[in-house]
């Protein structure tokens, strides 16, 4: 069932979620990436237990529930990271754990997710997409973790706010990318209320870019949306309940292509020695582009979980 969200997660919400998930997720680092004289800064949520930031907004959901909801067991629809956080937790709760993919998730992000003890149901991408619009699944039992619009999973997304603003005072951007906008709009809660003036921007895949023409045109509106090796981001529409937040936190959307986003991918390897997926690797893309890169820029790299094939011919200058 959905429930209708506020313009901005609150501070207070978000201050206590840092309190209910701190033994389960780790405080991210940020460190400073040498490009050339421009202050640009990592943070590094893919060294999350399960290689990406989702474990944050899944854990205070799931801590927040009852054990009476739980009784029947938690189910998510993921393309891969937030199927792991859910599943992540439902181990460490004891409970059952189901996810709806869609067709194209990666290997790499469903074999971790089956590790972990949930069980996998795929679909075609548009029975995927009508789940995160509905929050239904003729099949769906137990609690629903919506991966983008949950309030309780945005708060949890927002400590990763908290943190910027203890670990850079002075930040002045801060790029993060676009799914759904449960991240992006949790970390511009956070900032909003603690640091007004600094500018949060959403950045997204050619392939699948909504926000931006949505933002244009002052209203939602639908794309084409083509599967790519960038499979963490990105869709065919903004979800109307994001709507509003995305409108009132985020200074735009900073859309970057493949190539970019292949390119970011090696230069963390190669410069930082980390390891991102694509979406993970969108943030330094647009930085690399010349959008958004005055002052002091935090760039999330939201995760690392890639198919390793994949990134061996990203390493190699291919675009998979």
């Amino acid at each position: 069932m959905k429930r209708p969200l506020p313009p901005v997660i609150p501070l207070e919400e978000i201050r206590q979620a840092r309190e209910r998930i701190a033994p389960h997720v780790l405080r991210t680092p940020l460190v400073r990436l040498d490009l050339g004289g421009r202050d640009v800064y990592l943070k590094l949520e893919n060294l999350q237990p399960i290689g990406s930031f989702k474990l944050r907004g899944a854990s205070n959901a799931m801590l927040l529930a009852d054990r009476e909801t739980l009784r029947d067991g938690v189910w998510t629809a993921s393309a891969g990271n937030m199927a792991q956080g859910v599943a992540w937790c439902a181990r460490a709760f004891g409970v059952p754990c189901r996810v709806v993919v869609p067709d194209h998730a990666p290997a790499a992000k469903t074999e971790a997710v089956q590790r972990l003890g949930a069980s996998i149901v795929r679909v075609p991408f548009p029975e995927w997409w009508q789940i995160l619009v509905t929050h239904e699944w003729k099949d769906g039992r137990g609690l629903f973790v919506h991966p983008v619009s949950d309030r309780n999973v945005m708060a949890g997304n927002g400590t990763i706010g908290l943190e910027i603003a203890e670990d850079l005072a002075d930040v002045d951007t801060v790029i993060v990318p676009y799914g759904g906008g449960g991240l992006s709009c949790g970390i511009g809660s956070a900032l909003r209320s603690l640091k007004p003036n600094v500018k949060v921007f959403a950045v997204e895949i050619e392939t699948a870019a909504p926000l931006a023409p949505s933002l244009a045109a002052g209203k939602p509106v639908e794309v084409t949306y083509t599967p790519s090796f960038v499979d963490g981001m990105g869709s065919r529409g903004i979800l109307e309940e994001m709507w509003p937040l995305a409108r009132n936190l985020l200074a735009a959307s900073l859309v970057v292509t493949l190539r970019q986003v292949a390119d970011a991918v090696r230069t963390l390897a190669e410069r930082a020695h980390v390891v991102a997926e694509g979406a993970g690797a969108a943030a330094l893309a647009a930085v690399h582009a010349g959008l958004a890169s005055e002052g002091k820029v935090v760039g999330i790299v939201s995760g690392g979980n890639i198919d390793t094939a994949k990134l061996v011919r990203i390493l190699q200058g291919e675009v998979p």
